[in-house]
């Protein structure tokens, strides 16, 4: 049976590419995580006591928590962001479109250094906060600024993706047949937006839980208060528990695995149809 048009099997010195490319990502992602697995189950009850400890539990409820919040957040800001550098035009724009990437752009570290200048006890905004009994750094507001921040293009970027790929024709034609611009977005581009918002809440979450940097600065590690799931790790490694450290590490790796699957179902999916 004939190859389908646009696909070709690798021939010759192609299989050499391809076993290199594997051999490259295998190395630098599959074996690590099987070092990972196999020092877990080197002490399986030691882990699982390390994990059931309240501390452990702390720091992975609050990472949950601080995904879902970002989630929340940057699911509305994405979406209303997404509408207006797509649907509009106006001074500025650029400007704009081009900020929107500056999280991927600087160090998660350096992000929260700034917002510590901002934020902290001697910073701008320290004189105004401190007399109305507001805390922000190595606090939870904090915490919540730094994860929203760094997770703040995913959600835009893929429904604005989605937005310029299906264009303007159904918004135009419902409000052609006398619909609202309400009625327009929430029974015709809300809809058509449902991949670009599985994809994008898939890559905020998994950012969310893997933010390290940003909430260390910030936040300040400071156990059973700021102490998330990456900076438990950290603390963990400092305090030479390796085995709470390697727990903690593996439950990551699982949620982001997870995370990978749920990516690529919707994909599979319409490839399927």
């Amino acid at each position: 049976m004939a190859s389908a048009p646009g696909r070709s099997r690798p021939v010759g010195a192609a299989w050499l590419v391809v076993a290199a490319v594997t051999l490259y990502v295998g190395g630098l992602l599959v074996v690590p995580l099987l070092a990972l697995t196999r020092a877990v189950l080197a002490d399986l009850p030691g882990v699982a006591s390390a994990l059931t400890a309240a501390d452990a539990l702390r720091a992975l409820g609050l990472s949950v928590a601080l995904a879902a919040v970002s989630l929340v957040l940057n699911g509305v800001a994405g979406v209303t962001g997404a509408l207006v550098l797509t649907r509009q035009r106006f001074l500025g724009r650029r400007l704009l479109d081009a900020l929107v990437d500056l999280p991927l752009a600087v160090s998660p570290v350096m992000t929260g250094l700034a917002f510590l200048l901002l934020f902290g006890r001697n910073g701008w905004l320290g004189p105004v906060l401190q007399p109305l009994g507001i805390k922000v750094a190595f606090a939870l507001p904090g915490l919540v600024i730094a994860t929203v921040f760094v997770t703040l293009p995913f959600m835009l970027r893929e429904i604005a993706l989605v937005l310029e790929e299906i264009g303007t024709s159904e918004e135009d034609a419902a409000s052609t047949l006398g619909a609202s611009a309400w009625q327009t977005f929430w029974l015709v581009t809300l809809p058509n937006l449902r991949e670009g918002l599985t994809l994008g809440a898939t890559l905020t979450v998994a950012r969310a839980l893997g933010e390290f940097g940003a909430v260390l600065v910030l936040g300040g590690a400071i156990t059973g208060r700021t102490d998330t799931a990456t900076t438990f790790i950290h603390n963990a490694m400092e305090e030479r528990h390796t085995t709470s450290a390697y727990g903690m590490a593996l439950v990551l790796a699982a949620a982001a695995a997870a995370l990978l699957f749920l990516l690529q179902r919707p994909s599979q999916t319409s490839r399927g149809k």
